[in-house]
């Protein structure tokens, strides 16, 4: 069951070490390369930014974004600003979001996002935890995957699965750390992990192993797989997010 109340915590959490982080940087840092290609560091923290004000949006019953072209019209704004600039910003726009989420609301419900994509209102807390803490890592400011929590690479590698489980261009695949198991891809039936790490399913073609900040790197386009041991075919490519 997911725990939105859990996962607002985590939110304002990962957002102070991220704000600690940022608050290091000076303006010239903030106007270099991220690992995000074609993005400085500004980019991604203007995108931080505006995406905490479109997640109140989809909170709140309104589009997520006006458009996907006024999405990026605002990040390419943003970007260019300064430190002190993009703090209060970052501050700011995850004060928003967590008054968004102390709401009295229908947690049940269903929400749109973006591209059409609908989701439990309750699992949009996640979303937005993923968004922080994966973008603090693209800053490359000395935040790596194995610093994230436990409980969130768990957790956002049995969500990148599922995104996947029955992508027609993505082979059946099984996922494993050694203690816990994932399926993903074509003829995947659950989508879901497992602590079975015995069964390997009838319909797996190939199984992926390694540990689980490689497997999240991997999985959410942030590593290209070298550290991580394949059985049974080549690594399986998988499309964009």
């Amino acid at each position: 069951m997911i725990d939105h109340a859990h996962d607002l915590a985590s939110v304002r959490d990962a957002t102070d070490r991220l704000l600690s982080a940022v608050a290091e940087l000076d303006n010239a840092s903030v106007a270099e390369p991220s690992r995000l290609p074609g993005w400085s560091r500004g980019h991604v923290l203007a995108h931080i930014a505006r995406n905490a004000d479109a997640l109140v949006n989809v909170l709140e019953g309104r589009p997520m974004y006006v458009s996907a072209e006024a999405r990026d019209a605002d990040i390419e704004r943003d970007a260019p600003r300064a430190l002190d600039a993009q703090l209060a910003d970052l501050r700011e726009s995850g004060a928003r979001f967590q008054a968004a989420g102390a709401a009295p609301q229908d947690w049940s419900r269903t929400v749109e996002l973006r591209n059409g994509v609908t989701d439990a209102a309750a699992r949009v807390p996640f979303r937005r935890w993923a968004e922080v803490e994966l973008h603090h890592v693209d800053l490359g400011i000395g935040y790596e995957l194995e610093d994230l929590p436990a409980d969130f690479t768990e957790r956002e590698i049995d969500f990148l699965a599922a995104r996947f489980s029955g992508h027609p261009e993505v082979p059946a695949t099984r996922i494993t750390d050694g203690t816990r198991v994932w399926r993903t891809g074509r003829g995947d039936r659950e989508g879901a992990g497992t602590e079975d790490t015995d069964i390997k399913g009838a319909d797996a073609e190939v199984t992926v192993s390694g540990e689980p900040a490689d497997l999240l790197g991997w999985l959410a386009g942030r590593r290209d797989g070298a550290a991580l041991s394949v059985d049974g075919g080549a690594l399986p490519a998988l499309p964009p997010l």
